[in-house]
């Protein structure tokens, strides 16, 4: 849809900051710029003085995670510049980096959550989260900048992906048939709030796109209430969508947690404890011409990641993707803060990360991955191994949408590959074990393209 008819104070002094000290080149080697408060403040080199690897971990920063500021635990570090990210699309095979690392190396990336600047809640985040009592010293300086300045692509709310995707990097060896292992090593809140939203025609129980119900309720059972949908008028801000603020406190011994309100009597209110994940981290996959091919849209996951959305994939997790591209081309986004099983409201807790990753190329027959990823998407925590079923791979191109039927056989097929080739076990027998020991858990139901994991306990394998 149409961007601001220009900038407003602070937005204009966020560009400066970002775009006319940053942008000049793609490696950051400004000496200083101006702060979104008007502030001089140094500005890091091309590798800030971090340590390859993280600090402690689970040490969560107290201040404002504004571009340069606080804790960088990568060796290199890669802001979301509104020249560089891509918003609502991923990058395609063949598409240029915004940086080049070797593999194994670590790298920092500043992620923008899209919640607070979008076309239905203003393209404002300064009046959007203002409106939520939050001062203008705590609202991202990117944030602000990406909302008003970004002009790669002409934005259609209705057709584009809502995220805002950073990257691509470039790793240095990978190549088709590869696997890229991801591995988030640190992932900081950047910001003590977060939104959860619901819109029109998404979510678990969401209207169909003739405006009936979907099978199992009745429209009187749809979210939100088909009463509110003003999506026939055009304007994003009229169309009925619900956005909840959702503020981060800390708890006992300093853990986070979001607040929500519980029932209509003052002071009563539910907390449940952050988990903070990348929703979104993927590797280049389909060829495009255009930035804004349908292909590439950052909704559905496919084969090279993606809005994958599995919430045990959180620190100290690792994801390994199949490579397509030459140096895999890794990109993320749609940073998250909180997400159950499901995610069926359309959102989770969106809030923005500073995360930390580990890179690495795996080689075919090097056994430094297991055999499933060579060709799918699989994940892995200390405790489990998580193969993964999508119900449309390639994106929502091939028909099957959103067929939990779909994507739950083709999490048992990945399990029982796993379970063959890599642990050995008798097939007949793998499958036995499924059913006897093994869960297998709904990924999400919101992203065009659902999504299933399983979760094989380490432990059953001694």
């Amino acid at each position: 849809m149409h961007s601001p008819e220009g900038p407003t104070t602070d937005a204009a002094a966020a560009r400066d900051t970002l775009i006319a000290a940053l942008g000049r080149r793609r490696f950051l080697q400004a000496a200083g710029a101006v702060t979104a408060a008007g502030t001089a403040t140094g500005l890091a080199a091309a590798a800030p003085a971090a340590a390859a690897e993280p600090a402690s971990r689970g040490g969560q920063p107290r201040e404002i995670l504004q571009p340069h500021r606080g804790p960088i635990h990568g060796r290199h570090y890669l802001p979301s510049l509104p020249d560089q990210v891509r918003w609502g699309y991923t990058p395609a095979v063949g598409s240029d980096p915004v940086l080049r690392i070797r593999s194994g190396e670590t790298v920092t990336v500043d992620s923008v959550s899209h919640e607070g600047i979008l076309e239905d809640q203003g393209r404002d985040p300064v009046a959007f989260f203002g409106d939520h009592d939050v001062p203008r010293g705590q609202v991202l300086s990117d944030a602000i900048a990406i909302a008003a300045e970004y002009d790669r692509t002409e934005r259609d709310f209705d057709a584009d992906g809502p995220h805002v995707i950073t990257g691509p990097i470039a790793v240095a060896g990978a190549e088709p048939g590869d696997v890229l292992k991801v591995e988030p090593l640190s992932l900081l809140p950047r910001v003590p709030y977060g939104v959860i939203s619901s819109r029109h025609g998404k979510g678990a129980l969401g209207r169909r796109p003739d405006g009936t119900a979907p099978d199992g309720i009745s429209l009187d059972e749809v979210m939100p209430p088909v009463a509110t949908d003003g999506r026939a008028g055009g304007d994003p801000a009229g169309y009925g969508n619900v956005s909840v603020f959702t503020p981060v406190r800390r708890g006992r011994g300093g853990a986070l947690n979001g607040v929500l309100p519980l029932g209509s009597r003052r002071g009563r209110e539910v907390t449940f404890p952050l988990r903070p994940h990348m929703g979104t981290m993927g590797v280049a996959f389909a060829e495009a011409a255009a930035l804004t091919d349908p292909a590439l849209n950052s909704i559905p996951p496919t084969l090279g990641g993606g809005n994958i959305d599995i919430n045990l994939l959180r620190e100290g997790a690792t994801l390994y993707l199949p490579v397509f591209a030459e140096g895999a081309l890794f990109y993320t986004g749609d940073p998250h803060f909180a997400m159950a099983d499901g995610e069926v409201a359309l959102t989770a807790v969106e809030g923005s990360l500073r995360t930390t990753f580990r890179l690495t190329v795996c080689k075919p027959g090097s056994g430094d991955a297991p055999s499933v990823a060579f060709r799918y998407p699989f994940g892995e925590t200390e405790d489990a191994w998580l193969p993964v079923g999508l119900s449309d791979p390639d994106g929502s191109q091939g028909g099957q949408l959103s067929d939990l039927d779909v994507a739950m056989r083709r999490a048992v097929v990945n399990a029982l590959d796993f379970l063959e080739h890599d642990l050995g076990m008798d097939r007949a027998t793998g499958y036995a074990y499924l059913s006897a020991a093994a869960d297998f858990h709904i990924s999400q139901v919101v992203d065009r393209t659902v999504g299933v994991h399983g979760v094989i306990s380490k432990d059953h394998f001694g």
